[in-house]
Parts: structure tokens; sequence; C-alpha cells
């Protein structure tokens, strides 16, 4: 068995942001989240519209799911920006660690709509203290503690003189004994103190989220074998507690490295508590960067990490949903690219800004399917229920997301929203030869884009590469 154990991250890794795209009643919104990185702690929330006929629009955070998502509070109103009357912003408290949503009600000429987006909150580091609050605070521990000292001896010495007189021998010594005592208790308080602290800290360091580890190995030439592993993080979390999105209870991205020019999109089933198998298609040997989406129950997204090292694999012919793709090597790549070439001799042209890509700035990313005459493409049709799918990958693979043309939320935390799954719709020639996602890069960096469509029975992949500022 061939096996090489990498690093791990939670859900979309290293862009913990979440992007949601909808209809709250008649409005169009674009949601953008930035969950907080410290529980409680306080999640920021980014609102665009397209509609100008909005009066006002209020947020609320509560659960996903349970008792608490029937007893909504009090909700915020987000505040329209002064120099863009689409533009609203708002914050909310997270409470506590799992799966919460925010929910969107907005009011305007056409009525009352609303919309909810999932989000998972998790400590996701601890955070020190300012430096300058810190050095204050140490300051005025040693203004009470050396205040508190001088009281002492002070009483001591002069606290049953009559006024004017003078302490003599005696009670000065007995003033620097009881000073010399407080001094000693005072400094028991302070170490005890610190050690509260750091009890305190290190119970803290425990509920800071620790992803679920995935070991990777081939067995029998083919099959692909996915271990996972619970370091210990929440006492609730499982290993055999995952729903189905998309129909699948994991989505798995193979992509080839060095040079991440072929990807395969494949979805392990479970073999055990805890163990997903796939039965690889064929595969040149080499290093591969596996990147492995699952959905709890609760509506609690994790992607697990894994590197592997593959020798040559015959495999067996894609099957159902699994798909490839290839691209340009990374050393090849056209940060100013705007077309990709497709295997049935199609084009998928992404409608780039002209502005550039920033980092923490969401943007809505097209891209549409042409004939070789620049005719739309017909025989669209959904995979997996959409209209495509995107993964978005940092050159180092640092950042991973998959994404949707709604967003970056799970279906199968949707659905838990509704109470019922994310259903697809017929394909054909009606469907649009174009699609969208909503994201915003998490940092600076080159990135590859990954983007699948299907047509007329084929899943197609479109590899596009950007240089983010």
């Amino acid at each position: 068995m061939t096996f090489l154990l990498a690093a791990t991250a939670w859900g979309h890794v290293g862009s913990p942001d979440v992007f949601f795209e909808g209809k709250a009643g008649p409005y169009p919104v674009f949601v953008t989240i930035r969950p907080p990185v410290v529980i409680p702690g306080v999640a920021e929330v980014e609102l665009r519209t397209s509609a100008i006929d909005i009066d006002t629009i209020r947020i609320t955070p509560l659960p996903l799911t349970g008792e608490g998502a029937k007893f909504a509070p009090t909700p915020d109103k987000a505040v329209r920006s002064k120099a863009d009357a689409q533009f609203f912003t708002g914050s909310l408290w997270m409470m506590a660690t799992g799966s919460w949503q925010v929910r969107v009600q907005v009011q305007g000429a056409r009525g009352a709509g609303e919309l909810s987006v999932p989000v998972p909150a998790m400590a996701s580091r601890t955070r020190g203290m300012d430096s300058v609050i810190a050095s204050i605070l140490v300051g005025l521990m040693v203004l009470l503690s050396v205040g508190l000292i001088s009281i002492i001896g002070a009483a001591v010495r002069e606290s049953q003189l009559e006024p004017g007189v003078e302490a003599g021998p005696e009670r000065r010594r007995r003033a620097r004994i009881g000073m010399l005592v407080s001094t000693v208790v005072v400094l028991g308080l302070l170490y005890l103190g610190n050690l509260w602290w750091g009890s305190e800290a290190s119970a803290y360091d425990r509920y800071v989220y620790k992803p679920i580890e995935m070991s990777a190995g081939v067995e029998m030439g083919e099959r692909l074998v996915l271990r996972l592993r619970d370091p210990g993080w929440i006492s609730s979390r499982l290993l055999d507690d995952f729903i189905p999105d998309h129909n699948h209870l994991m989505h798995l991205y193979v992509i080839r490295l060095p040079e991440m020019e072929r990807v395969w999109h494949l979805h392990p089933e479970m073999a055990a508590s805890g163990v997903f198998e796939q039965k690889l298609p064929p595969m040149p040997a080499g290093r591969y960067q596996l990147f492995a989406d699952v959905v709890h129950k609760s509506g609690f997204p994790e992607t697990m990490t894994a590197e592997v090292e593959l020798p040559p694999v015959e495999g067996r012919p894609l099957e159902g949903d699994d798909s490839t793709g290839s691209g340009p090597m990374q050393k090849d790549a056209n940060f100013a690219g705007a077309v990709a070439v497709l295997p049935d001799g199609n084009r998928m042209v992404w409608d780039r800004d002209p502005q550039g890509y920033e980092a923490k700035k969401a943007s809505l990313f097209r891209f549409r399917v042409e004939d070789p005459n620049g005719k739309s493409a017909t025989g669209m049709e959904l995979y997996m229920g959409m209209m495509g799918h995107a993964a978005f990958v940092r050159a180092d693979r640092s950042v991973f997301a998959h994404v949707h043309p709604s967003g970056s939320v799970p279906m199968a935390a949707l659905g838990l929203l509704s109470n019922s799954p994310h259903a697809g719709h017929a394909g054909g020639d009606g469907l649009p030869a174009e699609v969208s996602f909503p994201y915003g890069f998490p940092r600076p960096g080159a990135y590859r884009i990954f983007v699948q469509i299907k047509r007329a029975g084929k899943v197609e992949t479109g590899v596009f590469d950007v240089a983010v500022q």
C-alpha cells in the first residue's frame, strides 16, 4: 500500500468566509459572512443587492436546526452605505460552536422577503491580547499591588497613633514585617491567578477547532482507501453521521502535483465508520493532493486534506458523476487568460473583471460555453443538480474552496433549512450556456480555478489562472 499523511484543515481550506447569492422574496441579495475566529465572537455581514427599491434589511443569528431555530432573537438592522445605496453591512454575535444561520429579512416597495444562509461557527485560534492593553493592565496590576502593600504597611505603623505622633522603632519594625507578609500574600495571589488564567487558556485551546485527520492509501492496485481520525475536538463529533450533498456523502478532488494540470472530481463511498473507498480511474504514477468534503447531519461542513503517492493505476473508466479534466501546467499558467478550450472543441470563456481581483473582496465569477464560432453552446445539462461546480485552489494548496452557483454553502446544509433535500431539474436545450459563482479570495497569490459543466452527457472542465492582489 502506498501511503502519505499530510496536513488537515476544516471546511473550505484556508477560506473561512461564507458567500451566498439568492433571493429574499423578490429581492436578489449577495451575502458575504465573515465568521468570528473566536467563540463567542462577532460575525461581520455584508449584503449587496441589485434592487433599488429596498427600504431596510434586518439580520438575525440563530442555530441552523433544533428548538433554537424556532425562536429568533430581535433582529439587528443592517446599515446602508452612504457611498453605495445598494450595499449594507452589519455584525452579529455567535455565542456557541456549531451550525448557525444568518436570517436576512428584506423590506421594500414590493413587500417583504426572507432568506437564510448557513454558517459554520467555531474558534479557529486563540486571540492574543493587544500589546497596548496588556501594558496598561500590567501597569495597573503593579500599581494596585504596590498600593495594597503600602496601605497595609501604613495601617500597621500609624493606625493606632494619636494625630501628630510619629511612629517609634517598634511600630516601624512591625510595619516592615506586615509589608513583607503582605508582599508574600500578594505574590501568592498573583501566582495563583496566573495558574487559573493558564488553566482557562489551556481549556480554551482544547476548544479551538481541530480538523478531522485523513490518511490515504491504495490497495489492490486501484482502490483508494481514505481513513478518517478524530484528533479530539468536541465530544459530539462523529465519523459516520454524514448526510448526502448532491446525492454523495463525500466529494473528493484529486489534483496532480506539482503542476496541478490534472484534476479528478470523485465520490468515494463509506465502507465503514470513518472509512471511505473509491475505485480509481486510469491515472499516471505520481504525487496527488486530496481535498475531501463532507457534511455532518447538523449541517456542519468539513474538508479533510492529504497527499498520496500513486503507482501507475490502470483503473476503470469513469462512471456516474465522477469526472476529470486537464489544463496547462502551472509553470505555463496564463494569468490573463480568459478562454479554455474544451475536449469537444467548444470553449469556456471567463468574463474577467477588467480591474482584476483583490483579496477579501467578494466577486461574481461568470463563465459561458461557446461553440467554435462564438455562439452559445446547446445541450447543456445539470451536473449533480447544478449548472456547474468550481474549485478555487491556491498554487501552494493552502486555500481550497468548492463553490456552487449559489455560493460556498453546502447544498446539504441549505436542505436542512427547508427540511427537504436540494432538488435538481431536468436538463436540455432550455438551460443557459453560462454559469456564475459567488466567491472572494481570502489571501493574495496565484490561484487556479477548475470549472465543471455538463453538456451532451459529458462533464467538461475549464481551467483558469488568476493572480490575486
